[in-house]
């Protein structure tokens, strides 16, 4: 099955502690069916100080479920993605816009 979303897509996200907020996405896992948004859903890591690096704590963007995220038109409007065939190519399409992402 093809990928509605893709890695460096512009994502708003649907639900969390992030509603509304957006972000491109800069990795993407299939398998389990999640994403990280460059951004969105920040953690902080506490690391301890040792000779090699200095200690802190330090923002990282955990892993968001694909549900949870909408692809943004371009109107700057959450869409749905579609797929239809342009020539012998298969595209992905906005649904609201029918413009090909």
């Amino acid at each position: 099955m093809a990928a509605k979303l893709r890695k460096g897509d512009s994502v708003i996200v649907l639900a969390g502690k992030d509603k509304g907020k957006t972000g491109s996405i800069t990795s993407i896992d299939p398998k389990s069916g999640k994403a990280i948004v460059d951004g969105i859903n920040i953690s902080i890591r506490h690391t301890k100080q040792s000779q090699a690096t200095q200690g802190g704590r330090t923002p990282k963007a955990m892993p968001i479920q694909l549900s949870n995220l909408a692809i943004v038109d371009a109107k700057g409007k959450a869409t749905r993605v579609g797929f239809r065939m342009d020539g012998d190519n298969k595209v992905r399409f906005a649904k609201t816009t029918g413009d090909v992402i």
